[in-house]
């Protein structure tokens, strides 16, 4: 059974920073992805970046040059630095963890950006 822990949210004003820490805690055997997704009021969850086995990344063209994923291994934890926050970036933002074909998600940390 794999457990997904996520900390780092907050408020911040428009232009601000925040960073997210995700780990993955139990067995684990092989994380195939760790990535973030939000989910804002009246809207559907939506994938902020991913981070595959083997090193690939992927973002929303939302959030491109401006939110990093990063992740370590050693630790079965990834990180979401997240750089010029504007309003529109308000949202629950979940971890999840892609670990031998089975998703498993984080209870959500709230990430408000004030203007």
């Amino acid at each position: 059974q794999v457990r997904v822990v996520e900390s780092g949210g907050g408020l911040v004003q428009a232009g601000g920073s925040l960073r997210l820490s995700c780990a993955a805690l139990g067995s684990i055997f092989s994380i195939n992805a760790m990535g973030w997704y939000r989910q804002a009021p009246g809207k559907q969850r939506e994938l902020v970046a991913i981070i595959i086995s083997g090193g690939s990344i992927n973002y929303a063209d939302s959030v491109k040059g401006r939110f990093t994923i990063s992740r370590d291994n050693a630790k079965a934890t990834v990180y979401l630095q997240m750089n010029s926050l504007k309003p529109e970036d308000t949202a629950v933002y979940y971890c999840n963890v892609l670990h031998e074909g089975y998703n498993y998600w984080g209870q959500g940390t709230q990430v408000t950006v004030s203007s």
